[in-house]
């Protein structure tokens, strides 16, 4: 079995994106301009530049797709969230909606147009 743990996002902007994150998810954040770990609860959350992944595979970001995947997190209440992150101007996806998989979900997008999903439990 492998185990999954983490997720590490490549960006341009890696202050941008990680103050997005750290702020968003109300974390501590170690980093500097070039490479930033997150500190959640669950699977490790990391920001890298693209510059840094040129120097360590050369071509590796050819090719390579950005928001064609959908970021996870766990909340208690979406309805909450939401109101969060309408005051922070976050771009929202799809407002707060409830599905009959048992799911109530807020889908929005950061700053490099990833879209994070913010949902909680319903069933």
């Amino acid at each position: 079995m492998k185990k999954f743990t983490g997720i590490c996002l490549i960006t341009p902007h890696v202050p941008r994106l990680s103050a997005f994150y750290r702020d968003l998810l109300e974390v501590d954040m170690q980093g500097d301009e070039n490479h930033a770990e997150l500190f959640t609860q669950g699977a490790g959350l990391s920001i890298f530049a693209e510059t840094g992944m040129e120097q360590l595979a050369p071509n590796s970001m050819q090719g390579a797709g950005h928001g064609s995947f959908t970021i996870e997190f766990q909340v208690e209440d979406v309805d909450s969230e939401y109101a969060h992150l309408l005051k922070m101007g976050v771009p929202i996806v799809n407002p707060p909606t409830t599905y009959p998989w048992g799911r109530r979900a807020v889908w929005f997008r950061d700053p490099d147009g990833n879209i994070v999903n913010f949902y909680q439990v319903v069933i």
